[in-house]
């Protein structure tokens, strides 16, 4: 088996521009005698004084009665600029966070698989996608579960396997033709179709094995063809990845079953 996506990412406050208009100086009045008409040099000069502009601040200056008048000009960085910045911001923090909550829910409460094979069929598909919990379940006979491969099976090379729990620690469980029995008493199989082709035969040939504590004897639904506890042995329950609840995705296209 193998898991889903293994296998098979203000502007600075516009400074204020300090403008100086520089001084004009105080031209003085005409000498007596002399008429008053403006001079050459001055005559390009407003003959009366100009009211400064609403947002200009005129001071006196102590020096020769010099008058300076200075203007503060803002340049107002556009609305949209900040706004697109801050929502720029705000994406990346939103990501961030949903990054780190996938990362949480697949560590520690639920993750998607792919299913490679046909070894739970006709139960589970060959690329149907699973979603398993890992989270606050109790294992009960009929669960399909998710583990990692044990040593012993070396039948396969993928890390993670899918099998449906048949018989529970402490049970002793064997089989007469097809039929399983658990502690000598026929198992009633509800979860299991009638198997055609490759999943059909004619005997379970399960040994009579004694389930430790702490294990599980786990099969494949498509009996003739996987490789499971009837040929390396029962599961350690540290191995269980999780309990498969739901299918979301089968033949291209999404798909619900629940279990």
């Amino acid at each position: 088996m193998t898991e889903q996506g293994e296998a098979s990412t203000d502007a600075d406050s516009p400074e204020s521009v300090l403008l100086s208009w520089g001084t004009i100086e105080d031209l003085g009045s005409p000498p007596d005698g002399e008429a008053s008409h403006p001079s050459e040099e001055t005559a390009a000069l407003p003959t009366e004084e100009t009211a400064p502009h609403p947002s200009e601040e005129t001071a006196p200056n102590s020096v020769g009665g010099t008058t300076t008048t200075t203007t503060t000009t803002t340049t107002a960085q556009p609305a949209k600029a900040r706004n697109a910045k801050r929502r720029i911001l705000e994406w990346v923090v939103v990501v961030a966070l949903a990054v780190l909550v996938a990362a949480g829910l697949r560590t520690y409460i639920v993750q998607a698989f792919y299913v490679p094979s046909g070894s739970m069929l006709p139960t589970l598909q060959i690329g149907d996608r699973i979603v398993v919990i890992k989270f606050g379940y109790t294992i009960h006979r009929g669960d399909v579960i998710v583990f990692k491969r044990p040593p012993a099976d070396v039948g396969t090379t993928d890390a993670d396997l899918v099998k449906r729990v048949i018989g529970l620690p402490g049970e002793t469980i064997s089989s007469v033709g097809s039929m399983v029995l658990i502690n000598g008493r026929p198992l009633a199989e509800p979860w299991l179709p009638a198997l055609t082709g490759a999943c059909a035969e004619s005997a379970e040939n399960i040994p009579r094995t004694k389930i430790p504590p702490a294990h599980y004897f786990v099969m494949g639904d498509c009996r003739g063809d996987s490789a499971d506890s009837r040929t390396w042995g029962t599961l350690p329950a540290s191995l269980v990845v999780g309990k498969v609840f739901v299918i979301v995705w089968r033949f291209g296209h999404p798909y619900l079953h629940w279990f």
